[in-house]
């Protein structure tokens, strides 16, 4: 091979690396997020509707993403602390963050980020997948009740949403009594951590919205309430006045 053909040689393959950037890093993605998920007493849900139901504030892309990595990588990984103290594998989700306090402070740290992120994400895919609106019956009775009406509520959570420094949640709690209240969580952090149950919640960390919105939470969290499922909603409202609601 002659110095010339061997420098074109070496001058195409740099070209292919430069002009398919997305190849090798989705592919070396890929392998780097297959090893086998620890065993243990929790599991990835699957999204209850397709990736991309919720376009109207979500793009498919992101809900893949999202759901099958970030979330994947909870249950993972608290299931990997939970191997650390065998004593805490037969406690609901629920109780488990209630008895925060009680875990080993050697992995009290892991449990609280995960299972605290793992809740957080059960209930998140749970209450979308709708066309948005108002809700009717007993939840509306109640944000007029507890949060001003709709307008006002509609604008608190949002405040709530973009005022949020960082990484972290906003939610509606709901009591046994059927009493609603808005709360900012940081990062992975649920109210059951203060034995409050969650009504709904939007998660404002960026890789929830950065794909399509950028820097734009507040576009994000707008958009959001033209996704959400006020049936599904209005089941945990029910089931929370029952006492049967757990995350």
């Amino acid at each position: 091979m002659s110095p010339t053909t061997a420098r074109r040689g070496l001058l195409l393959g740099a070209a292919a690396l430069v002009t398919a950037p997305w190849v090798t890093p989705r592919r070396a993605f890929a392998q780097a997020a297959s090893p086998p998920a620890p065993a243990g007493p929790f599991s990835l849900p699957p999204l209850p509707y397709a990736a991309d139901a919720n376009e109207a504030a979500i793009d498919a892309r992101t809900m893949e993403l999202h759901h099958r990595f970030h979330h994947g990588a909870q249950v993972n990984n608290l299931n990997a602390a939970i191997a650390q103290a065998p004593q805490l594998a037969s406690l609901p989700l629920d109780e488990l963050l209630m008895k925060l306090p009680e875990v080993p402070e050697n992995i009290r740290t892991a449990i609280r980020n995960n299972a605290g992120g793992h809740a957080n994400h059960s209930m998140f895919w749970s209450i979308m997948g709708g066309r948005g609106g108002q809700p009717a019956g007993e939840v509306m009775a109640a944000i007029e009740r507890d949060l001003g009406g709709w307008d006002q509520f509609r604008t608190r959570f949002e405040q709530a949403s973009n005022g949020l420094f960082g990484s972290g949640w906003a939610f509606v709690t709901v009591s046994r009594e059927g009493r609603l209240a808005i709360v900012q969580k940081p990062n992975q952090d649920n109210p059951l951590m203060d034995g409050n149950r969650v009504l709904l919640g939007n998660d404002v960390w960026e890789h929830a919205y950065y794909l399509r919105y950028q820097n734009r939470r507040a576009e994000y969290t707008r958009n959001w309430w033209n996704v959400l499922n006020w049936d599904a909603i209005g089941q945990r409202y029910a089931q929370a006045k029952a006492g049967t609601l757990k995350v």
